[in-house]
């Protein structure tokens, strides 16, 4: 998968991995991420999810990385906010949007996500990929992986907890994205560093693949 890929899609309003509505199954699971009051979550490939808004309205400040400025001036729109833009420091093609909602601090960084550091991101207390994973093909996965825990790695060499979400399918009957994801997979992106526990499972559809036999997981990696 190339940028091009993903910048065609904005452009064409190919987007149905974008909800209208706030996922069902953070609002139900968020809570075993155990993040205090007030913490930061960092949701990688972020889009213009509305998911980020429902995080600032239960108290949290929200740190995302998105490679398509125009999904990340969708959302600060849509959101009736107006952002403030910075340049990266060091990276003049990066460069991030940052305003308040529901007097919490959204910072979108603009940005491929394997550009960024842990000092960009800055500390977050827990990490929530609805889409991002699923959305990177096998050899991209492994990179994918270790570059979000070395974002979220604490000040006390634990890494930041995850809530993860994926989908089981036949790929053979489907070109992704979003991709299937085996539960081995799951073990071997992240079992070395994490215990992973499985919170659920449950039957689902793809929008484009309405016919497609689907599952979808919800995963906590502490």
């Amino acid at each position: 998968m190339n940028p091009e890929f993903w910048q065609t899609r904005w452009q064409e309003k190919r987007i149905g991995f974008n909800q209208s509505e706030v996922n069902p199954l953070l609002t139900k699971y968020f809570n075993h991420l155990n993040v205090p009051a007030g913490g930061r979550v960092f949701v990688p490939l972020c889009g213009k999810s509305i998911d980020m808004a429902w995080l600032t309205a239960q108290g949290y400040n929200v740190v995302g990385v998105e490679l398509v400025e125009t999904a990340v001036q969708e959302f600060f729109a849509e959101q009736n906010i107006v952002p403030t833009v910075y340049q990266h420091a060091d990276n003049p093609i990066i460069k991030s949007y940052q305003g308040q909602l529901a007097g919490r601090t959204i910072t979108l960084w603009v940005a491929d996500i394997f550009a960024l550091s842990a000092e960009d991101i800055g500390f977050v207390d827990a990490v929530y990929d609805k889409a991002a994973l699923i959305a990177l093909p096998a050899n991209m996965r492994v990179k994918y992986s270790e570059q979000v825990r070395q974002l979220s790695d604490t000040a006390d060499k634990k890494f930041a907890p995850q809530l993860l979400i994926t989908l089981n399918y036949d790929q053979n009957k489907k070109n992704g994205p979003p991709f299937s994801i085996s539960n081995e997979q799951i073990q071997q992106y992240y079992g070395e560093h994490y215990q992973i526990n499985e919170l659920i499972n449950e039957p689902a559809t793809i929008g484009s693949a309405p016919e497609l036999k689907v599952t979808e997981h919800i995963w906590l990696l502490n």
